[in-house]
């Protein structure tokens, strides 16, 4: 199958050689820049555990003073396996949305246990930090990277996708299919999905993309993309 990746590539690497070495064509084109931001400083001491709901929340903090025995709530395994990267050694893991995290958190930690930090990156689909604070939670949201659309597409890489259109697309934030249906109109594109299975993470990001006649919508949590395939 021909299969079109659309994460930033340090992202997708992992996930280009899998499939790959099945056997599939790979198209890769990144839908957004993913840019750190500065954020206030922080004695992390006062903080008893953190929540990451990304490998880049991760990737972009300065973690030189923080304690990695400290609870560690990750939003999927991509974001675990980032954590553990870094040396954090109590290391929870949801299963790849924020709903589960938000259980994982108050299934594991309570709110008598301290602080909470939440790094997240600018735009987010749930409000994490003020449904824990409503559950009676103490929590402090940072932003630690905003992640930019990409405006730019090579008119060759644009040509080379009419010769041979994906059987599978795979969109992993609302950000990214925003991007992506302005790439879809800007290219005049919107004519070309009709045989294309659209793998989107929620119900927000797909409803983006709503207005383009695709073979089938299928929601997905990261991890799942190898299991999507035979799906189809």
């Amino acid at each position: 199958m021909h299969i079109l990746l659309t994460r930033p590539l340090e992202d997708s690497q992992e996930l280009i050689l899998r499939f790959q070495n099945l056997g599939h064509q790979i198209s890769h084109i990144p839908l957004i820049k993913i840019e750190k931001k500065n954020h206030e400083n922080l004695n992390f001491s006062d903080y008893k555990g953190i929540i990451f709901t990304s490998s880049n929340s991760v990737k972009f903090l300065d973690i030189k003073s923080i304690n990695k025995k400290i609870n560690c709530f990750c939003v999927g395994n991509s974001t675990e396996k980032k954590a553990r990267s870094k040396g954090f050694l109590n290391v929870f893991s949801a299963e790849g949305n924020v709903r589960n995290l938000k259980e994982l958190i108050l299934q594991n930690y309570n709110s008598s246990d301290g602080k909470l930090l939440y790094v997240s990156g600018q735009q987010i689909s749930v409000d994490l930090d003020q449904e824990l604070i409503s559950e009676g939670y103490s929590v402090k949201r940072i932003i630690n990277y905003s992640a930019n659309p990409i405006k730019e597409v090579k008119n060759d890489f644009i040509e080379k996708l009419k010769l041979k259109m994906p059987d599978i697309v795979y969109v992993y934030s609302h950000n990214s299919a925003m991007s992506f249906l302005n790439l879809i109109k800007n290219h005049e594109l919107t004519k070309y999905w009709i045989n294309t299975n659209l793998m989107c993470i929620g119900e927000k990001t797909s409803a983006v993309l709503n207005e383009i006649k695709w073979k089938k919508i299928f929601l997905f949590n990261p991890g799942e993309e190898e299991f999507l395939l035979y799906k189809i």
